[in-house]
Order: C-alpha cells, then structure tokens, then sequence
C-alpha cells in the first residue's frame, strides 16, 4: 500500500513543514517498498507542486477547488479521505497544524484507522509499527505501537529534514466529490500575525523576557532576529505588560514551537514557558542571573548582561555571514 501525504500551501507556497511531511512519508514508502503520493487543496501553480517531487513524492494529486483555499475543516477532511481511498494508502501523514490537528481524527474514523499525533521520528519497523511522540507539552516521549493496516499520523515540526534528492514530480488533477454540506461553515475573517517570518513556521526564533527592562530595548532582539533571518517571539509577562503583541507569546498558554534554533534572551525559564519551547533543536539562554532555571534546559549558555552581550554576538553573527 502507498504513503499519502496531506500537503497545506499559504498563499499559494507550500509550507516548509509539509516539505517535511513528504520527506518523512517518502522514508516511510522506502523502507516499505511502496511510493509517496502527496495530495493538495487550492490554489496552488503546478511549478509549486511539482517541486514536491524533489523531496520525495512520486506525483502529487492536486484538487484546485478555490473553495479550499479557506482550509474548510470538512471539505478538506473528504478531500483527503478520497485520495486515501483512490490510492489504497495505508499510511497518511500530516504535518502538525490548526487545520491538520482539526482533520486527523476526522479522516481516522472514516479510513477505520488508528491516529497518533505529534510524532517527533521516524518509526521502528523492526517489530511492528512503533512511533515516538512528545506528550505532556513536551516535557516527555512516549513509544507508542500502532495497530492496524491503516494510520494516521501527525508530525511534530522538525521531525525529519527535507533534502531535495530528487526530481520534479508529475501533478494530476484529482476531482474530489464535495457537496455544499462540506461547505456549510464558511469563514467570515482572517486575521494573521504579522511580521516578515511568523512563529508556526520559523526555523530560528529569538525571544525576550522581563530581563529586557522595557518595550523600548527591544532593537537589540529585533536586530539579532533580523540577522540570524529568525522570528521573534516573547514570554507570557512580557506580552501580558504589553511590551509585545500577543500573537509573539511562546510557552504552554501560548504558541508550542519546534524552531532549529531557539535564543532566549532575559528570561528566566518558568515550566510553563519551557512546555512551549523545549521541543526545539537547540536552546541558547542569556541570562545575567546563573541560577535562572532556563539553564538546566539549555544547550548552551551565556551569564552576562544581556544589553552587552545581544549587541556583540549580533556583530559577531555579522562579521561570518
């Protein structure tokens, strides 16, 4: 049976976390000795999709319904049941999402399969199918064997990396049957978080805390971030004063992120903050107090004043780059 990957696009681009999804379904479809199939809504140029094949797929299904350019929860739920069922898959991969989160369970019941989310690896097909997965926000893993011929499974944000290794793949048209019940909840309004790299998606994130004094020092975050091509971000104090907007806020009650590189810059490193950041690749604390807690769950470190060091290790960044 084949490997279906779910492919989101925003604005027309596909997203670099579905790239990973391809990548992490093709590894599937390899060590099986079938073949990924990617499937995509909207409006989305073939170009786009094609370049899908770089990563992994061997053709890629689109439906360029403009309806599903609004992520309809149902709409998009029958789409990719469809392709699942045209293409005899037996494993479905996603990448972690609002909307992907909202399908999973939806398309499980409908294929009769068993659902595992927030996948951080690939799985160990030596006995069976076993996964790992974050659980409890992140603070442990879980092995966890999934039954069945079907599954579904959602994967965390830099589970695999994508390396184009391939060619460009062939798109096909794939009309999925919709009827105007799947559309019956329509989306009156939108509103994004602005800013050139937003949170969901960065690779590199630089967060500031309480330690930067005032919402007026923030230059200096804002200069590394524009440096290093990363995302900013804050904790929940910081976005409570309203130093910072509070789509910026990183931590259990805020945005969870899985970013490459992770810079924590004046904050101490309250549990409920860590549970939205410890998924992350790597974790760099700048503190000036050596007991911050932020420190035990740290790759690296660096005790000082955060207005000296932020602006050196921005030069410095400068100087290689």
């Amino acid at each position: 049976m084949s490997v279906l990957v779910y492919v989101e696009a925003d604005g027309g681009i596909v997203k670099k976390s579905s790239l990973e999804a391809v990548a992490y379904g093709a590894e599937i479809a390899k060590g099986a000795g079938s073949s990924a199939i990617a499937i995509a809504t909207g409006t989305v140029a073939e170009a786009e999709l094609a370049n899908l094949g770089k990563f992994g797929a061997s053709k890629i299904l689109h439906v360029s319904d403009e309806r599903l350019n609004d992520g309809g929860i149902q709409a998009t739920a029958n789409v990719v049941f469809q392709a699942a069922e045209k293409e005899s898959a037996g494993t479905l991969v996603m990448a972690r999402s609002s909307l992907v989160d909202a399908i999973a369970s939806r398309v499980a019941i409908k294929l009769g399969a068993s659902v595992v989310t927030n996948v951080v690896d690939l799985p160990d097909t030596s006995n069976g199918f076993v996964v790992k997965r974050g659980v409890y926000t992140g603070k442990a893993f879980a092995n966890v064997a999934v039954p069945g011929d079907k599954k579904v499974i959602t994967i965390a944000k830099n589970a695999i990396s994508p390396v184009e290794s391939g060619d460009a793949a062939t798109v096909e048209a794939f009309s999925a049957n919709l009827s105007d019940a799947d559309f019956a909840v329509k989306r009156t309004k939108v509103e994004k978080a602005e800013g050139d790299i937003l949170l969901p998606e960065a690779d590199k994130v630089i967060s500031g805390g309480r330690g930067l004094k005032a919402p007026e020092n923030w230059g200096m975050i804002e200069e590394l971030a524009k440096t290093l091509g990363a995302a900013t971000a804050c904790s929940k104090p910081v976005s409570d004063m309203e130093w910072r907007p509070h789509h910026e806020h990183v931590g259990q009650t805020g945005i969870k992120i899985s970013p490459t590189l992770y810079i924590a810059v004046g904050i101490s490193g309250a549990i409920q903050h860590l549970a939205g950041v410890n998924s992350s690749k790597v974790i760099v604390v700048i503190n000036k107090d050596a007991e911050a807690p932020f420190f035990k769950a740290a790759d690296y470190g660096i005790v000082g004043d955060a207005f000296e060091v932020v602006p050196k290790l921005t030069e410095a960044i400068k100087e290689v780059i």
